[in-house]
């Protein structure tokens, strides 16, 4: 069986300021989201808290009016603010007295990208396959069945789909998609596990139990850890960090039952990198690249440019899983180059960043099981 992971950076709609070319801006538009909405939730707007709450709407463009290009202020019930003629000042006293929030604005993809990251999922033929920042479900099953099979590429579509809704409100969820023969028999979310600093994951890492046809059971944990993008570096490296802990928990847990684990995804660090040691560090799992059966293209990152510091995709194995590995490799040609000579083949489908099927490569392992 061939099993894969690919961060397809949302498939139909996805925040606008992900958007490539105006990722400069948008980074400074993130932070100061994540900022003023954990803000928000305070049961009592101080006087320090409330010009705090009041700096940070400005710095979101948000003194004017409850729309910018990237962000909307949601204000459904009472009022979080009021605009006079000399500024902006907070209208509510605390969380009770308004029903809203901070929304990030979509911003829909091309038909020509989306046809990409089918043409990606489609010539990798995975027979299971783990989608990282999916919509939702529906958004998922619409992709299977009506982008991937008319792609190039042998795949006609995916027979299983299901994603658990996580943690994250910019619809950026993680699923998985199964071919007919691999049914999902078993599933679980743990979007409220928490440890003493509080909820672990952005947004989950979920299990699924996947049944092969020759009956082995292979439990799939699918995870997007933390970005490093906004939220500061040391809190993210710390969020990462106890995420990488609680799944290595899981692992240890689940190893008693599963023989065949896979930890997979977009962990958003390096191999070597402190955050994610607790998943290297006394578990027995592998990652794929290390098999003397993985196609090395010469190529170590799995997002962007490629460098040793974009290695930030995994498939983990299990030992007994890693034991059965037979192939496996990166499928860069839908991930855009802007190099004069790129260091790989594109699709010709893609003329421009834009149409690009993401900027991560997908990741695939074949195992003989």
């Amino acid at each position: 069986m061939k099993l894969a992971s690919f961060n397809v950076e949302n498939l139909f709609a996805r925040p606008r300021v992900f958007h490539r070319g105006d990722w400069a801006k948008g980074k400074d538009v993130l932070q100061a989201y994540g900022r003023v909405s954990a803000l928000l939730e305070a049961p009592e707007y101080t006087a320090p808290l409330a010009r705090k709450i009041v700096a940070g709407l400005d710095d979101l463009g948000l003194s004017r009016s409850d729309q910018t290009r990237f962000v909307v202020l949601r204000q459904n019930r009472g009022r979080l603010v009021r605009r006079t003629a000399a500024g902006i000042e907070l209208a509510a006293g605390g969380r009770a007295d308004w029903v809203g929030w901070l929304e990030l604005k979509l911003q829909l993809a091309t038909e020509v990208c989306l046809q990409n990251t089918a043409r990606v999922v489609s010539e990798i033929n995975p027979d299971v396959i783990a989608v990282i920042e999916a919509d939702n479900r529906p958004a998922l099953k619409h992709f299977s069945d009506d982008f991937v099979p008319v792609a190039p590429g042998p795949s006609d579509g995916y027979r299983h789909v299901m994603l658990i809704d996580g943690n994250d409100d910019r619809g950026i969820d993680v699923g998985l998609m199964c071919r007919d023969g691999f049914p999902i028999a078993d599933m679980a979310s743990h979007v409220d596990d928490a440890d003493s600093a509080g909820v672990v994951f952005s947004r989950d890492c979920a299990e699924f139990v996947v049944r092969t046809p020759a009956r082995h059971n292979l439990l799939v944990l699918v995870n997007h850890f933390k970005s490093k993008g906004y939220g500061g570096q040391g809190s993210s490296d710390a969020k990462r960090r106890r995420q990488a802990q609680r799944v290595a928990e899981i692992y240890r847990q689940r190893r008693r039952q599963y023989p065949f684990i896979a930890v997979v995804g977009d962990l958003n660090d390096t191999p070597t990198s402190a955050p994610l040691a607790p998943l290297f560090d006394g578990t027995g799992l592998r990652d794929v690249s290390e098999h003397s059966a993985y196609l090395d293209d010469g190529i170590p990152g799995t997002w962007g440019r490629g460098y040793a510091a974009h290695k930030i995709d995994f498939i983990l194995l299990s030992p007994a899983l890693f034991d059965k590995v037979v192939a496996g490799g990166v499928f860069r040609a839908g991930v855009w180059d802007d190099r004069k000579i790129p260091r790989w083949e594109m699709f010709d489908t893609m003329t421009r960043p834009e149409e690009a099927a993401s900027d991560h490569a997908a990741i695939w392992a074949e195992v003989r099981v």
